[in-house]
Formats: C-alpha cells, sequence, structure tokens
C-alpha cells in the first residue's frame, strides 16, 4: 500500500503555530490530492492509446474513471477516502459558479465530473464510504447505482491492468523533473509515484513523465511524443482552487 507523502508539509510547518500548521498540512494534502488524480487520469489517456483500448463514448471520462480505480486500488482506505475527498473538489474549477459553463468541451460538466467521481469510489466500498458519500452531496439516487457502475469499470479496467501486470513484458515508465516555481512539489510528488507505478505495471512503449512550465494550469498526454506533461502553473491553481473551497 502507498504511503499519502506530504513531502513539503513535514518541512514547511515545523515553525508555524498549530493553527497554521493545520491550515498548511490541509493545504498540502488538497494539492497532493489533485496532483495523484490528474497523474492518474492522464495516465489513463496514454493506457488508452498504447494499449488500444476501445472506448466508447467520451475518452476523458474513461480517463476519470481509471483515476478513481487507481486511488482504490493503490492506498489503504484511510488514505484512498483522503484522496478521494480532496480530489473531488479538484473537478469545481469554478466554487463560485461565476463562468459559462462549456458544454462544448471534451471534458463533461465539472458538476457531473464531480458526482461521477464521488459515486464509483463509494461504489467500491459502500459500507465503509457511507459517511464521505454523505459528506460530499451523493444524492441516495445515484448511490443505488453506485456499486453496480463500479463493478462495471473494475471488470472492464481489470481486464487491461491484468495485461499491464506482467513483469516481463514492456517497458518502465520515466520522469524528468522541473525546474522553477511550483516544480518542487511536482518533482517530488511524481517522481515517487511514477516509482511506485513502475512496479505495478508495464506499458508497450516508453512514457515520459515530465514537469515543465506552460504557461497555464494544465497537464496533458501527448500520443506524439508518447509523454504526460504536469505544467507547474498548476501549483498556484491548486493553491487558489483550496483558497476558495476553504472560504464556501
Amino acid at each position: 500500500m502507498r504511503i499519502f507523502p506530504h513531502l513539503i508539509a513535514v518541512l514547511t510547518i515545523t515553525s508555524a503555530t498549530p493553527a497554521q500548521a493545520q491550515d498548511l498540512d490541509e493545504r498540502q494534502a488538497f494539492i497532493e490530492a489533485n496532483i495523484l488524480s490528474i497523474f492518474y487520469h492522464e495516465l489513463g489517456h496514454a493506457v488508452i492509446d498504447l494499449m488500444e483500448v476501445p472506448i466508447f463514448g467520451q475518452e476523458e471520462d474513461a480517463a476519470d474513471v481509471m483515476s478513481v480505480l487507481m486511488i482504490d486500488w493503490l492506498f489503504d482506505e484511510d488514505t484512498a477516502q483522503a484522496i478521494a475527498y480532496d480530489s473531488a473538489f479538484g473537478f469545481i474549477n469554478d466554487p463560485d459558479q461565476t463562468e459559462e459553463v462549456p458544454y462544448w468541451d471534451l471534458h463533461g460538466p465539472d458538476e457531473q465530473r464531480y458526482y461521477n467521481h464521488v459515486c464509483l469510489f463509494y461504489g467500491a466500498n459502500p459500507d465503509a464510504r457511507d459517511d464521505l458519500a454523505v459528506d460530499l452531496g451523493l444524492p441516495e439516487g445515484r448511490a443505488e447505482t453506485c456499486v453496480e457502475e463500479y463493478e462495471q469499470a473494475a471488470y472492464s479496467w481489470g481486464i487491461i491492468f491484468d495485461e499491464m501486470d506482467d513483469q516481463r513484458a514492456g517497458v518502465p515508465m520515466i520522469f524528468r523533473a522541473g525546474s522553477g516555481d511550483g516544480a518542487t512539489l511536482l518533482n517530488e510528488v511524481l517522481a515517487a509515484e511514477v516509482a511506485s507505478m513502475n512496479g505495478d505495471i508495464r506499458l508497450p512503449q516508453e512514457v515520459v513523465v515530465t514537469v515543465s512550465s506552460c504557461g497555464e494550469p494544465n497537464a496533458f498526454y501527448d500520443p506524439q511524443e508518447i509523454s504526460v506533461t504536469f505544467c507547474t502553473e498548476f501549483i498556484p491553481h491548486l493553491e487558489d482552487l483550496h483558497a476558495a473551497w476553504s472560504q464556501n
């Protein structure tokens, strides 16, 4: 089982007051949870591409599903719940609802992705996650279908992961660190996760995971380069998002 890192928090909270330390720790947990959730989503695009996974529907939805499964499968229960809880709010990029919903986008509306995330995670272990579902506002009508949704997703993706689990085939991912503002935390979290994932799966081709400045808060899989890029601008975006949710 993975240990949720809190890598930088350990270094930054030592000289803070108890209240400041708690605020820093909560912000750190929120940022790390969303880094992992987003990374698993982009890795989902790589898996779909390289494993030639047939997708009936939007690929973005399929990548969201794989991200939830990764959180459920890789971590102990308490850690998985903490990551799922924080990363759910990462889908709502406009907490104050002041922006027009881009229905034309490849991604579904933020609120729909939020509830899909909560439902699928809840459906994996409803007895242990009932309080989390209530806290995150999962409607009872949707909760009734979540176990079936999880079982369908776990069966479909499980076939793919059985293929990737064969350590005799495929190659590991490699990680390339970035520099500049926001890079330190991304480097530490992603380097550790890439190393851990290389102990779990192999892909048919080498995937390069890179931290870089992109000019915008973004993360993406490039099928031409066979690479996942995580933009350093995502860190201030997540900091702002956490601050907005903390005030609501």
